[in-house]
């Protein structure tokens, strides 16, 4: 690029540094393989001669454009699509063409205008061959300076607005050459292509460009002899242009700006693109806070019908211990002194009246229990499923595109399709008698380990039995030795107090104690199953949290390269 001055060289390291950290950017958040290229390729070309790219329509006359700016034939020309590939003229000692590959051709001349900058000559906008424009659009990013060569009988036409839409987003400086004006008739007519040329560019480019209505054929046929031509083919103030108007000072300007003007449409681009997905990714955040919502309605609806459950289990031992009380006042009396003597007998009595049927009417409440939770379960495993059929159903041309390609759209469809099929399996495969079986047997070990009793093969009901039997023993047992010991008139009724005050306190804790156990059970089942739909949601959960968070990083960090970027224009256009 020369010698810069010092203030120059300080721009030119904080462009690179600006264009380094948006290379990084793009890496770190999967930007897509052209557009690296794109920008690595900008990078690079700051280094690089500044590059004219022309371009337009095949007959516009691009090449006959370049040949006259030239003074020689170096392009060829033809009334059909001629330029196949894409053609860098650069300055050389001697003539040469150097085939490079992937549709481009190294053309040097000993001409001394080229040692300033090199013109690159490209296959036209509306070629036939779309591979053409494949490899011009690829190749317009990198340019300094895009002359956009029109003809004169056909100006503006719609592949040349849409070419131009192409350009204005990588934010290039245009110049428009309106060539074949010898074919129009007067001056105005010439004036009138001029001003419909640079008002429909304005509507595009958003600025009023510089225009050139010009005859190239003319000004090639001036400059090998015909100098009668000159004036009327008007190349002069193009030509003025190109060499004066474009001094070194505007050419490092725009050599500079312009990888500014691809960084700024990059970063402009992936801003949109983050913006658009963070608000993509509220649908799922929607999704994810409706099965949220649910879970917790399920998990109150749970407690709320638990606890009236319970509240039945619980009145069979109040009833229990009601009747324990009476059979204390029937049983521990100067009537039936003799009948204390045996402690079976005792025991045996106490099951009759006061355990009876309790056991088997807390295993049956335990088991309606558990049907219900059973049933419970598997209702919210296909409310779960249902309702992410139903997304994936209203939202499914939204996820299968609208926010560009890539793994975004594959991995959240993946998840979602991974969620539903989960659920799916559960519902299919769910054995409702298994599960009972299941949770009854974790509560009955539960009921053992907490009162310390071997389970055995017992069930639930010979479990209540053991504790509420084991608890009158161990009373009656102690009234026994004092009814034994002591038998009188007197020592009865006060032992009959004390065995009835304790026995009351057995049985209450069995009530507590075993309340309390299922109740605990229950709360670890009603857990396990929240914990079950969580765990089969939690992969797209973790996807959608950790792809929000990425594309809120994404967005900061596009709007603070595009403020360094604005900011760094403002100081090169004020150079």
């Amino acid at each position: 690029m020369g010698i810069l001055k010092k203030e120059q060289q300080a721009l030119l390291k904080e462009e690179r540094r600006i264009l380094n950290d948006l290379q990084m950017a793009l890496v770190k958040f999967g930007g897509e393989s052209e557009d690296e290229e794109s920008l690595r390729h900008s990078i690079q070309q700051i280094d690089e001669l500044f590059l004219v790219v022309v371009v337009g329509e095949f007959n516009s006359g691009k090449s006959a454009v370049i040949n006259a700016l030239l003074g020689q034939r170096v392009s060829e020309e033809g009334v059909t699509p001629t330029t196949t590939q894409i053609h860098q003229i650069r300055y050389g000692k001697e003539s040469e063409k150097t085939l490079l590959g992937d549709g481009q051709i190294v053309l040097t001349y000993p001409i001394e205008f080229l040692s300033e900058m090199t013109i690159v000559d490209t296959p036209g906008t509306n070629a036939v061959i779309r591979k053409h424009e494949t490899i011009t659009a690829h190749f317009v990013p990198r340019s300094d300076l895009v002359l956009f060569v029109t003809s004169a009988d056909r100006t503006f036409t719609e592949s040349e607005r849409v070419f131009l839409e192409r350009i204005r987003d990588w934010r290039k400086k245009v110049v428009f050459v309106i060539n074949k004006i010898d074919i129009l008739e007067s001056d105005q007519e010439v004036a009138e292509v001029e001003s419909y040329v640079r008002e429909n560019a304005n509507l595009v480019l958003g600025v009023l460009p510089e225009a050139f209505p010009i005859s190239a054929r003319a000004a090639q046929r001036a400059k090998q002899g015909e100098s009668g031509l000159w004036e009327k083919s008007r190349f002069a103030s193009f030509e003025r242009y190109i060499h004066n108007t474009l001094d070194e000072s505007s050419r490092l300007v725009l050599k500079l700006l312009n990888p500014l003007g691809v960084g700024n449409h990059l970063a402009d681009k992936y801003l949109k693109k983050a913006e658009s997905r963070t608000l993509f990714l509220k649908t799922d955040f929607d999704l994810l806070a409706d099965v949220e919502r649910q879970l917790a309605v399920y998990k109150e609806d749970m407690h709320h019908n638990f606890s009236f459950r319970m509240g039945d289990i619980e009145k069979i031992l109040l009833e229990m211990e009601k009747h324990g009380q009476a059979f204390f006042d029937e049983t521990f009396r100067l009537g039936r002194v003799f009948d204390l003597l045996s402690k079976t007998r005792v025991q045996q009595e106490f099951e009759r009246q006061v355990v009876a049927d309790a056991p088997q009417r807390i295993e049956g409440k335990v088991n309606d229990l558990i049907d219900w939770m059973v049933e419970f379960d598997l209702r919210q495993w296909q409310a779960v499923m249902e309702h992410l059929s139903g997304r994936r159903r209203e939202h499914k041309d939204r996820i299968m595109g609208d926010v560009g390609t890539g793994s975004f759209q594959y991995d959240r469809e993946r998840l979602i399709e991974a969620v539903a099929r989960e659920a799916r399996r559960v519902v299919e495969g769910y054995d409702k008698k298994e599960e009972s079986k299941a949770i009854s047997e974790h509560a009955r070990l539960a009921v053992a380990a907490s009162a310390a009793l071997g389970a055995g093969a017992l069930g639930l009901g010979a479990l209540v039995t053991a504790l509420a039997t084991t608890a009158a023993a161990d009373v009656t047992g102690v009234v026994m030795a004092g009814v034994i010991a002591t038998i009188g008139l007197f020592i009865i009724p006060a032992k009959r107090r004390q065995g009835k005050t304790k026995l009351m306190e057995k049985i209450a804790g069995v009530r507590t104690q075993l309340i309390q156990t299922l109740h605990g059970q229950f709360e670890r089942e009603i857990d396990h199953s929240i914990e079950r739909i969580q765990e089969a949601i939690a992969p797209y959960t973790r996807f959608v949290r950790a792809e929000r968070e990425k594309m809120l990083e994404m967005e900061g960090r596009c709007k603070h390269l595009k403020l360094e970027i604005d900011r760094l224009k403002g100081k090169l256009e004020n150079i």
